[in-house]
């Protein structure tokens, strides 16, 4: 579904453009990036290699970009700041029914610099459960906190310790006690993009957590530009969901999105080939992207947010 929406509108090319070279550079909440395509929290990263996240942090750093770091990551999150210093990343919370873990983690990434809180608002996974799938690693966040490493949970057993109950005063606290921007990521509607902004978010990050959320649910794309609309460039807008190639990337900010993340080939090249694998994924979309733009006529990343899609449904 998520893969089928990139088809319901299409790129105009554009001829006689005098582009040589498209500029990926863009600039979102106050950081400057060499590319618009970030990472998307994902969890349990060392079960695609050894060294997990913080490989995905080091090959992320080489390209420019921006990590965001999960909750249930394999390596903690001080290790996985540490391993890119000088790059900018943000952290991912599953809010748990438990504030005082909630804090331990605000307290962690505060230390660790990261520059934004992305609360996850979903994270419902029926066929986990269903499969009975367990983390056959130690979660490290999980860890450091408790007595227990985190291995052998089940979705089931993490999903019963998260918060289910979020609304919007939960985004005020977050806010006040960790004195970062919080991003609001589970939004599909204008409605709840509007009310994260009203709570005091920062960011909207569009998404439908891969299509494994809402059964019957909308495919993100097609909700995007409408809830950019709503936003209208109050807050940067995030988006993921079905992102696998550069014309993905340029209708994603074409439709709102200020910033595109993807995890799925990222977990691939971080499988095949650890930090430079991860690396070769990003400069791969980037030069996918650089070759679109310039068929397109955009020659900077402001020039593809202003482009106009054509609405052809295949």
């Amino acid at each position: 579904m998520n893969r089928k929406a990139f088809q319901h509108r299409q790129i105009a090319p554009k001829a006689l453009s005098d582009i040589e070279k498209p500029e990926l550079d863009t600039k979102v909440f106050g950081i400057d990036l060499k590319t618009p395509v970030m990472m998307a929290p994902a969890a349990a990263q060392g079960l695609s290699h050894s060294k997990g996240e913080t490989d995905t942090a080091k090959g992320i750093a080489a390209v420019g970009g921006l990590m965001a770091q999960s909750t249930y990551s394999s390596t903690s999150i001080a290790d996985t700041a540490a391993a890119a210093p000088d790059a900018p990343q943000f952290f991912q919370l599953y809010m748990s029914k438990d504030w005082d873990f909630n804090e331990y983690l605000l307290d962690e990434a505060k230390k660790a610099n990261v520059k934004a809180i992305i609360l996850t608002v979903d994270g419902y996974r029926e066929s986990d459960i269903i499969n009975n799938f367990a983390f056959p690693l130690p979660m490290a966040n999980l860890a450091s906190y408790s007595d227990g490493d985190g291995k052998g949970k089940g979705i089931a057993e993490i999903y019963a310790s998260a918060a289910q109950k979020i609304g919007p005063d939960d985004v005020r606290r977050i806010k006040e006690y960790s004195g970062l921007p919080v991003i609001v990521k589970g939004v599909q509607t204008p409605e709840d993009a509007i009310r994260a902004i009203t709570a005091g978010a920062e960011g909207i990050y569009v998404s439908n957590h891969g299509g494994r959320q809402l059964n019957g649910g909308p495919a993100s794309f097609d909700v995007l530009e409408v809830v950019a609309k709503a936003v209208n460039g109050r807050v940067p807008i995030i988006f993921d969901s079905g992102i696998r190639r550069g014309s993905d990337v340029f209708k994603a900010l074409a439709s709102g999105a200020d910033l595109v993340a993807f995890a799925r080939p990222v977990l691939y090249g971080l499988a095949l080939g650890g930090a430079e694998g991860v690396q070769s994924v990003f400069e791969h979309i980037d030069n996918e992207l650089e070759i679109i733009m310039q068929l397109a006529g955009a020659k900077t990343i402001a020039d593809v947010k202003k482009t106009n899609l054509l609405n052809i449904k295949y």
